[in-house]
């Protein structure tokens, strides 16, 4: 040891409950917005496996139905082998009848048809995997049932917030979300899998109702694969399947591995900060955010909608006040966001000069408090000078004349 670490004072760390007490506004922070997205996660997949259940069971009830009938074609039927026997003692005894001699043929051997052993093979396979579902769904809700029972174990902010922290972070590392998604995908498999038995069912029965349903079959696999791929070609497109993620993640590990990344819309990595580990919502995000043409659209759409459904003065007022904070800083005016008052402005059916006029004109008509009738001429006041320079052809005689 040094001997400046020797002539070094101590350092008294304190107990430890004490510096958590001292921490705790802090972590009570945390564990307010951590209790908000983690119920609400655990809630949605509650909600999702509730759902699944109740048409894993229905599906299930329907799909034996079919394997009661289905698998009776893999053995010989009983109703052949006793007609058989009957015609054959039936000529048997005409024969002794007639003097003749009998010759009995072979037995004949049964051959179970390749329809029914795909059929019931495909079927089967359906059975499970919607079983499967149902265990994986129950178990998920019981799963979720735990993490919110040992969340609220302990009333200590700070000890709350660990245990947030650990529960989650132990969800992340096992994947648990992975098997939250695993059982739609079981599902749909065991549908795509029923369909396809039934042609197979149908096929030594009638070729004509076979074809049907095998058209059938093939529109609900195309529309299928159009929905899976649409979210990852339209990252706004509000359809998937759970093999929308299946493939989003297999496209991922295939660029980590050659070194590549996705452009999507033909645009360089550059231009959408692109890795290649991104999932579907953060590059959901980052294409809804990316500076371009068309978000400046969608905003102006989004705020004239706004301006719309703005109806009343008490919803009116909270948006004209923050217009002078949008076109004017600290450092002077900000023309960035010209465009967007701009098209309130020029917008028939928004009118946003004339509506400042008429909030004003309310703030005049003395049904207000006196705080509120202030705070409304101070908003219009304010919105009206700091959109001046984009104003034409609006009448001021009223406002000035209350200046």
């Amino acid at each position: 040891m040094s001997d400046a670490e020797k002539g070094a004072p101590a350092v008294n760390l304190g107990n430890q409950d004490d510096l958590d007490a001292s921490c705790a506004k802090l972590w009570s922070v945390y564990g307010s917005e951590a209790e908000k997205y983690d119920k609400a996660l655990v809630e949605s997949w509650r909600g999702d496996m509730d759902g699944m259940l109740i048409f894993a069971g229905l599906f299930s009830a329907s799909l034996t139905a079919f394997i009661i009938e289905s698998y009776k074609t893999l053995t010989p039927d009983s109703g052949n082998t006793t007609a058989a026997m009957l015609a054959q003692i039936s000529k048997q005894l005409a024969a002794s009848a007639s003097g003749a001699t009998f010759e009995a043929p072979p037995p004949a051997v049964f051959v179970v048809p390749a329809a029914s052993v795909i059929c019931n093979i495909l079927w089967f396979i359906s059975l499970g995997f919607s079983l499967s579902c149902a265990l994986i769904a129950t178990l998920v809700e019981q799963w979720a049932r735990d993490f919110v029972q040992k969340t609220d174990m302990r009333p200590a902010p700070v000890i709350r917030a660990r245990i947030f922290s650990y529960l989650y972070y132990g969800l992340k590392r096992f994947n648990m979300h992975v098997l939250v998604d695993l059982v739609p995908l079981l599902l749909h498999m065991s549908l795509v899998l029923f369909f396809a038995g039934l042609v197979a069912f149908l096929l030594p029965i009638n070729r004509t109702v076979m074809a049907v349903a095998a058209a059938l079959l093939g529109i609900l696999v195309v529309v299928y694969c159009v929905l899976t791929v649409l979210p990852l070609v339209y990252f706004d497109c509000p359809y998937r399947t759970p093999f929308s993620t299946v493939l989003w993640r297999t496209s991922q590990l295939w660029q980590r591995l050659s070194g590549l990344a996705v452009r999507p819309f033909g645009r360089p990595r550059e231009s959408v900060g692109h890795t290649g580990e991104e999932t579907m919502v953060e590059m959901m995000i980052s294409q809804a955010t990316r500076p371009c043409a068309e978000r400046d659209k969608r905003d102006q759409r989004a705020l004239c909608w706004t301006m719309k459904s703005l109806v009343d003065g008490a919803e009116l007022e909270p948006f004209i006040a923050e217009i002078p904070d949008v076109l004017w800083g600290s450092e002077g005016r900000r023309n960035i966001h010209d465009h967007l008052i701009r098209t309130l402005l020029d917008d028939p059916d928004v009118r946003l000069g004339y509506r400042l006029l008429d909030l004003m004109r309310y703030a005049h008509s003395g049904l207000l408090a006196p705080d509120v009738e202030v705070r409304y001429k101070t908003s219009c006041l304010k919105a009206l000078w700091s959109i001046a320079p984009t104003l034409e052809s609006i009448d001021f005689t009223f406002t000035f004349k209350y200046l």
